[in-house]
């Protein structure tokens, strides 16, 4: 278990299971705040952006509560920021989800769809390519020795390339730099990126809460990672 105290905030903006964010939290030893006050979410030592739904959507909560120029804030300062399933997405500069959407651009990129289902000569579709994605499917890093550095370095330290984690998506984050790239799945012919990490934000299109024992092993690298940048911030 984890003892020593870390202050980290789950932003709520009323688009994800942050019941499952906190006990996942709670499982490694840390009490997390969930709230929506941009005071709050400011002073802490990292944040945690969750969701799922409708990208432009939860762009327009981020930026009525005042939250999306706060993230951006917090992303330029060094604060830890974690990004879970449209959480990550969130993060990239846009998305054609329902059109175009501007996103929060702290990683610079855009989000994909993943493409409509194969029907077979028969009229039958392939399972394995069906939108959204729901279920288990395998992280690797990218190919190559600083990929897998990256992996070793990152919260998914102690895992073994190919492990199953959680999905429920049907779009996709495609980074301008392929360097950010933590992971990456292959599902409906696509090899994409499922995790990235660069400076203090590191994110996740699959669910880690939901992944089981490799889920927890996350989230208590993630408490390690969050304690070792530092002393939590003030507001103001």
């Amino acid at each position: 278990m984890i003892s020593q105290p870390v202050s980290i905030a789950v932003v709520d903006c009323a688009l994800g299971n942050l019941q499952s964010i906190r006990n996942a939290f709670a499982h490694v030893g840390v009490d997390v705040l969930v709230t929506s006050d941009r005071a709050r979410i400011e002073a802490a030592q990292a944040i945690v952006l969750p969701g799922v739904g409708a990208f432009g959507d939860a762009m327009q909560a981020l930026r009525e509560r005042g939250l999306a120029d706060a993230l951006r804030a917090a992303a330029r300062a060094g604060t830890p920021l974690v990004g879970i399933c449209l959480g990550m997405q969130l993060l990239l500069s846009e998305s054609e989800e329902f059109g175009r959407h501007e996103g929060l651009g702290i990683v610079p990129g855009r989000v994909r769809r993943f493409p409509a289902p194969h029907r077979s000569p028969a009229g039958h579709f392939d399972a394995g390519d069906k939108v959204p994605q729901v279920g288990w499917n395998r992280i690797a890093p990218p190919a190559g020795e600083a990929a897998v550095a990256h992996w070793k370095s990152s919260p998914l330290e102690g895992l073994e390339a190919g492990v199953h984690m959680y999905f429920m998506h049907s779009y996709y984050a495609e980074p301008d730099d392929p360097a950010v790239a933590l992971c990456t799945t292959r599902y409906a012919g696509v090899d994409y990126c499922s995790g990235l990490m660069t400076g203090s934000v590191v994110a996740f299109q699959f669910h880690p809460e939901r992944s089981a024992e490799p889920g927890l092993a996350i989230y208590r690298n993630l408490v390690r990672w969050i304690r070792e940048r530092g002393a939590p911030r003030k507001s103001g």
